[in-house]
């Protein structure tokens, strides 16, 4: 699932393509996929694209906002001004734009088409006013966000309140919002903690390499425009570059490039594969 840098990513090229636009007429397809009423944001002029963890909002001039959730596949890919020369289409987008894939379509008073493409139908768009979005009940389970609000003495009291296994805790969105599963492996590779140590036995050393290492993986990964593992593609249709940089996740069988003494091994932790060296991590 695409995880705070990949949301980000796409919050930027969206707000690059959007802002000062206004939203002439929404095509829904799939009413699972956007099951509300767009007619209180047609006509609405683009005021900004923020993001709380890995959910995107649209706010609109007139009081009403948009939230998306992409979820596992799903991908906004904008044609139009402000893109003149888009890039070639990736490959992930199956089906193309528009194509049997495509869900919902945003179209813009300046010509702009913005699609929202789902393989799995995972993902969900809903409308609400603007002064509910912080209250709407996904955002408002949100824990305090890496490269946000999320302080280290924060971030050592959330640690400390468990016998969890770091990595689950780490990855727990209400207890900290963005973090899945590629940036909690490469983390704790690079902090040289075992990811199934409980959150409660790191010392304070070991809570404040983890805090700097998930900051450097996630500046990271939004440096290089996020991870296209599986689905992922920004708005412009192109694919991120962060699967170049994995430092653990999906290294099973690799030789460890900081000890060359370990091969990482593959386990399971809160149903997730979980990548480490046997060697570096404590």
């Amino acid at each position: 699932m695409p995880e705070l840098p990949e949301v980000e990513a796409v919050r930027t090229q969206l707000e690059k393509f959007l802002l000062g636009h206004k939203l002439k007429r929404v095509e829904v397809y799939n009413k699972k996929v956007a099951p509300d009423n767009f007619k209180t944001i047609l006509g609405a002029q683009f005021e900004g694209v923020r993001r709380f963890g890995k959910v995107i909002v649209f706010d609109f001039a007139n009081g009403y906002s948009i939230i998306a959730h992409i979820k596992l596949t799903g991908q906004f890919v904008y044609r139009g001004p402000r893109l003149n020369e888009p890039p070639p289409l990736s490959k992930k987008v199956s089906g193309g734009v528009p194509g049997k894939h495509t869900h919902v379509v945003f179209m813009l008073n300046s010509g702009g088409v913005l699609y929202y493409n789902d393989i799995r139908r995972f993902g969900w768009i809903r409308v609400v006013k603007t002064i509910d979005v912080e209250k709407f009940d996904f955002i408002r389970k949100l824990g305090p966000e890496p490269l946000k609000n999320l302080t280290l003495e924060r971030f050592e009291k959330i640690l400390s309140s468990t016998r969890q296994a770091v990595k689950v805790v780490i990855m727990d969105q209400k207890r900290i919002g963005g973090v899945g599963n590629i940036y909690a492996n490469d983390a704790l590779w690079l902090s040289k903690i075992h990811p199934g140590k409980p959150a409660n036995q790191l010392d304070k050393k070991a809570v404040r390499r983890l805090y700097d290492a998930i900051e450097k993986v996630l500046k990271k990964s939004i440096e290089v425009g996020g991870a296209s593992e599986l689905a992922f593609v920004t708005p412009d249709g192109s694919e991120g570059n962060y699967q170049k940089h994995f430092l653990a996740y999906g290294k099973k069988g690799e030789l460890c490039q900081r000890c060359k003494k370990q091969n990482f091994k593959k386990i399971s932790l809160g149903g997730r594969g979980t990548y480490f060296c046997p060697k570096c991590q404590k």
